[in-house]
């Protein structure tokens, strides 16, 4: 058995029709790190939203060169994006713990239409506001004592079960 590294590995490029929404992500590790996880789960586009999204060394350094070959944009509002994205048939997926969301992996994927998954801030969620413009609340079976994940570990486990169903 031979270890592979990312230059010998086989796997297989892909795109999904999926577009990652940020809902005001300001943490430079974490919007490096969602950069990588874009990368590995062949995300169409991230747009980051909100106002100082930082794209600096500390960004840089966790992103791995990723930011150079996945799609990305800067808009100042949240729910112009959520709205757009709407208007051009987009599903729009929150990932947030709600009194009505349901479980990510009881959730069927509809392939009719692309998917905007809409994660949010690191310490308040997705907003109330686009909340309400959402076609799906989607949130983690938690097991522990903590109620919440950190953002790109929870963006992880999301779009392995969306890219799971897409395959």
């Amino acid at each position: 058995m031979t270890q592979l590294t990312h230059y010998t590995s086989n796997f297989t490029k892909k795109q999904f029709p999926i577009t990652i929404v940020c809902d005001n992500i300001s943490n430079a590790p974490n919007i490096g790190s969602l950069f990588r996880t874009a990368d590995a789960f062949g995300v169409e586009q991230l747009i980051f939203c909100g106002n100082d999204i930082p794209m600096g060394r500390k960004m840089t350094k966790t992103a791995r060169a990723t930011e150079k070959v996945v799609s990305f944009k800067i808009e100042e509002n949240t729910l112009e994006v959520v709205l757009g994205l709407k208007q051009k048939g987009f599903q729009i997926i929150a990932l947030e713990i709600t009194s009505n969301s349901i479980p990510l992996h009881t959730f069927n994927y509809s392939d009719q239409s692309p998917i905007a998954l809409v994660i949010g801030d690191e310490n308040f969620g997705v907003s109330e506001e686009i909340l309400k413009n959402c076609d799906h609340i989607l949130h983690i079976e938690m097991f522990g004592q903590n109620s919440s994940m950190n953002v790109v570990q929870a963006t992880s486990v999301a779009l392995y079960e969306l890219t799971k169903q897409i395959m």
